[in-house]
This record gives structure tokens, sequence and C-alpha cells, in this order.
């Protein structure tokens, strides 16, 4: 870097550079003639290399605490970072309080963190006489010609690409938040190691924000929430990462359910019904049971192989296949709500989150190349309706294209590429939404549109994906017979909305800490009587409201009406009702609703057009007039 840049450019809160688009060290300097470009500590290439940068922190914390703990890998990740451990103590919680502190004392030593490219026999040898076998085994499984770089702070060294901070006193704002098991590469045949997981922030402000959001986070588990509130349920010795619904999770699912059959009739879709399992022929064609076999789950029958269907769209395309579709018969759109099984760890597991059978959101389009772009237009508006209806209101959007310096890895030609690219960046544009556009994150068989939604603490969830399919037409030969009486290959489009029914609810249940809105609540009413007296005036009500559909349950036990009420409060009904002696003469209700309190006595005829309304207009609050 030039004298002149040094003293007039460098941003205070610069930390890395970027040179031809690629982020370096901001001590590896520019031409002279270059202009700077700098990555500052607080954007989001910052964070990531202050995340990597603290990582490297902790894992030399690590090495002086405990000698002979091997270091594998510290990558940063979303609002932190990790770093897996092979060490012969089981950390606790007070380990990673001593751990933090000796991470906070060689940041107050301003450490300079320098890069050097080293060569292969060097780096075999300098982390052979440090007994670093899995950076070794690391280094053997890299490319002959790749280059290899170190990082050195102090006494640490640690193989790595970079960029990191210039030194350790840029590490301030950091917390270590737990430790969990984590095979090598993933694969239980390997042995377990210890994975720290920690945080980090540019200021000490936004470090403190996101703490409060994961205490807030942990009051709206879904685990917890949900078996409070008798929502679902996973039972070890039935099956890990298999969702038992219980009555009231069975409501909400079936409200959601009916909506979304509603929704996706209303534009044109229609409802289809597979079978749970199938001959593995039909995964073969499809080329998952070569790529994907060792995440299904296999079954000998007879002479055959079967397979749980692990996806819906070999079903799905078996049924576009029953007929010649003509051009006027298109777009072809197929929609199910259908179960699928896929193999994950038993360490991977999480609650609704992250399971082994569940409902997918399904749907796939068969149409011609020139409705592609109106039938993404009718995904993205459909998607965005639903969510918002769920009371979501905060979305990222991400297109994932093609590698542009290298095609050769994926499917079909790159005129179909491109023309469904530039339809799927027309339909974001044409709504006006803003998207992060990223290079070579494309799937092999075609690029896509992925919409993620903020919750209530402003976490991201999975959502919406739109995605083009140039492999499945092809191992098919999916075609229509066009207005030129010739043959074609169908686009087709594979979309979700909700994607997985079990994680969809799960956030739900965070989003709202289980206060689900009139419309989606398992139960909507509660009627609580005072005394044994008004029960048979509870009785009534209760008969009144259900058979006008409405989901209302009795309480007309001998308990004090101040513990009923906090009973339901705690069960987050949205409408309460109070029935005493004054009620029961006049006909009437006494409202208490779960965000605005006691509002009175009202009429049964009031009480129901509020709650119908509340219903109608899917409000997300109770009583909202």
């Amino acid at each position: 870097m030039s004298q002149q840049t040094k003293q007039k450019d460098l941003p205070n809160n610069a930390i890395a550079l970027k040179i031809d688009g690629a982020p370096v060290d901001l001590n590896r300097g520019l031409p002279d003639d270059a202009e700077p470009e700098f990555i500052l500590l607080d954007s989001e290439e910052g964070l990531e290399i202050l995340r990597h940068s603290t990582a490297h922190l902790m894992a030399q914390a690590v090495q002086e605490l405990y000698p002979g703990a091997q270091l594998t890998i510290g990558p940063p990740i979303e609002n932190g970072f990790y770093y897996d451990i092979d060490v012969d103590v089981t950390f606790t919680p007070e380990d990673l309080k001593s751990i933090e502190a000796r991470m906070k004392k060689l940041a107050k030593k301003k450490y300079a963190i320098e890069r050097e490219d080293i060569s292969r026999a060097d780096a075999l040898s300098l982390f052979g006489e440090r007994g670093e076998n899995y950076k070794i085994e690391m280094i053997h499984d890299l490319p002959e010609d790749e280059a290899l770089s170190i990082y050195r702070q102090g006494e640490f060294v640690d193989l790595c690409r970079g960029p990191h901070v210039p030194g350790t006193g840029w590490l301030r704002n950091f917390k270590l938040l737990s430790v969990a098991g984590a095979y090598w590469r993933g694969d239980e045949k390997n042995k377990m190691l210890q994975r720290i997981y920690g945080t980090a922030f540019a200021t000490k402000e936004s470090l403190a924000d996101h703490l409060q959001m994961l205490e807030d986070a942990k009051k709206r588990d879904h685990r917890v929430i949900g078996k409070q509130l008798g929502i679902f349920l996973v039972d070890e010795d039935a099956g890990g990462g298999l969702i038992y619904w219980q009555p009231r999770g069975t409501t909400v699912k079936k409200v959601i359910e009916r909506f979304w059959e509603d929704e996706h009739v209303k534009r044109g879709y229609q409802l289809v019904s597979i079978p749970h399992i199938t001959r593995d022929v039909l995964f073969k064609t499809s080329g998952h049971y070569d790529f994907y076999r060792e995440n299904m789950y296999v079954l000998n029958i007879d002479e055959d192989e079967y397979v749980l269907k692990p996806m819906n769209c070999p079903g799905h395309i078996l049924i576009y296949q029953q007929k010649i579709h003509s051009y006027r018969d298109l777009p072809y759109r197929l929609a199910e709500l259908g179960t699928v099984y896929r193999y994950e760890r038993s360490g991977a597991l999480h609650g609704m989150l992250r399971v082994r059978g569940f409902t997918q959101d399904d749907a796939h389009i068969f149409c011609t190349p020139e409705q592609a772009e109106d039938e993404v237009l009718g995904v993205i508006d459909l998607a965005h309706y639903m969510l918002k209806t769920f009371g979501y209101v905060d979305f990222e959007t991400e297109l994932s294209v093609h590698d542009s310096s290298d095609f050769s890895k994926y499917a079909g030609v790159i005129e179909d590429w491109e023309a469904s690219e530039a339809a799927l960046t027309r339909a974001l544009e044409k709504r006006g939404i803003s998207y992060k556009r990223i290079e070579g994150e494309a799937a092999f068989y075609g690029p896509k549109i992925d919409i993620k939604m903020r919750d209530a603490l402003g976490r991201g969830w999975q959502g919406p994906t739109i995605q083009f399919d140039f492999n499945l037409p092809k191992r098919f030969d999916l075609n229509y017979v066009g207005a030129d009486g010739a043959r074609h290959k169908v686009i087709m489009i594979h979309r979700t909305v909700m994607g997985s029914m079990e994680r969809f609810v799960g956030g739900l249940i965070e989003h709202y800490a289980g206060a689900f809105p009139t419309w989606l609540a398992p139960e909507q009413a509660r009627i609580m009587t005072i005394t044994d007296d008004h029960i048979p005036y509870g009785r009534e009500v209760e008969s009144k409201l259900l058979a006008a559909g409405f989901r209302a349950e009795g309480d007309f036990r001998n308990e004090k009406i101040g513990y009923k009420i906090r009973e339901a409060q705690r069960d987050k009904i949205p409408y309460m009702l109070i029935l005493g002696a004054r009620e029961a003469e006049t006909g009437e209700v006494s409202l208490r609703l779960r965000e605005q309190g006691d509002l009175g006595s009202i009429s049964l005829e009031e009480l129901m057009q509020r709650m119908r309304s509340d219903i109608e207009n899917k409000s997300l609050t109770a009583g909202a007039v």
C-alpha cells in the first residue's frame, strides 16, 4: 500500500482489503495505481472476518490451557463461529468461562496476526512437529497444486486461507456460548470431537443485543412451549426425529393445511397424493439413488428393493407422464403436502426443526419457456401472501446462479440456464424485491430463488424456494407438443412456500412464543365458571360456540376463578370467557382477551362476531376491532 493511501485513505475501522473483488489481509497492501477498496469492521464481510479471527483466538486459548489439544476446523457461521477440537477433557460451562478469560488476556496483548505462504513440505513438517495430526490430514486432502498459507499470532499458528483482522487487539466483543459433540468430518465412523460455539460483534452494544436475543429465544424454544401446550412429542423409544402430533398440534396442522390447499386450488394447482414407498427404479431413473442413497431408507420386499421416498418430485413426474401434453395444457401445476423420509444423524436432530420424517409443502410446475416468468411471479406472490398471513413481514431474498467461469458441472445447456436466470431476475425486479445474487451457488440442475423470513426476534428461517430443474426433464424425457406439432422439453419448476410443515410450525411456535392468533389457535375460547351453580350456563355457551364452528372448551372445575384465569393465560388462550351469576342471568359473558385483559360484559352474539372477524380476516391480535 502506498504511503499516501496509508495516511489519507485508510478508514479507522478498516480491517481488510479487496483486490479484484477478493478479500485479503490489510497488510497485503494495494498496488500504487489501484483504487483502495476496504472491508470495514461492521460490514457483513467484516463481521465474517472478525468471527473467523475470534475462532483462532479461542483455539489459541484452548491450546494454552489444554496442551496437546488438537485443532480441526474453525469457521465463521451466521452471527458467530465454532471450532472443533480433539481434547481429552470434556468441556463444562466453567471451562468455557476459563477459555473466554484467557481469550481476553490474549486479545489485550495485541499480537499481530500475520500471514505466511508456505510450501506443502514445510507445512507438513511444521504441523508434524506440533503434533497436529488433523492439520496434516487436511493438507494431504488438498490438491497438490493448491497454495498453502498459515497464520501466526504470538506462539500460535494455524493452517488457514484467511483473511484475518490485523491483530488480536481488534477482538474485544465476544462470548463463548456452548459446547456440543461433533464427529470429525461429520462421519459417525470418525472420532467424536468437541465443538465450542461462540459469537463476536463489532461493538459492545451489538454483542449485548445479540445475547439478549438469545435469552429471549430460550423463552420461545418450540421444544419447551410445544410440550407445555401439547403440540407435539418426540419419543426416543419410538424413534428419534419422528414427530407425533398431539390433538392440539394436529388442530394447528389441519388449519394450516386447509388454508394451504384452498389457496393453491384458487391459483390453478391440482392436488395429488402419492405413496410413501416406491420401488427403487423410480429413484434410480431420477438419479437420487446414486447420489442420495446414504440419506435414504431402503427396504427389501419380496424380490424387489423399495425406498421410503425422500422427495415427491419423481412421483409427480409419474403423474405428468400419464398423458401426452399439448402446449395448450400447460402450465400443469401439481401440489401435495407429501410426507418424506430422510436420514439425519442423531446428533443433528432438533425438535421439529431437524427431523427424519416430515411433510413437505411441495408443488411442481410443468410449463413452456414462455410461461416460466409468469409462473415464477405467481409463486412469489403466493409465497409472500401466505407468509404475511402467518405474521412474517421481513424477508431476505437470494438468487443463486451458475458459475460463469465453469459450466461443465451443470446439467442442461447454457442457453436454458441464461433464459431461466433472466426469468427469475425479471420476476424479482417486477415485484420490486431487493435480492442478493450469488454466483456459483446454484444446484447442478438449475438456478433458484430462496426467500428467508425473519421472525419476531429478527432470526432468519428457511422459507420459500423456487427452483428450475434441467436434470429431471431430461432423465424422464418430459415433453409437450408445441404449436409447431413437434415435441419439446418441458420446463420443470420445483417450489415450496412453507417447506417442511414440522419446521414451519416449530418456527411459528417460536415466532408467536406459543400465542397463536385466533384463526390458528388450537383452543380459541375457554369458558370458565365462577361456581358450580353456573355450570349449566357454561355448558350452554360451550355448546353454542361449538355449533358455530369455534374451538371452545369449558373449564368447570371446582377451582378459584383466579387460578383458572392464570392457567388459561399460561395456555395462551386468545378468548377467556368468565361466567358468574350476572352473566347467567343476562345471557352475556365477561370477556378477557389474552393481550388486552378484561373488557367487561358483552353479548354472546357480539363475542361470536368478534371471533368470526378474527378468523375471517386472519387477524394477528385477538379481538382486534
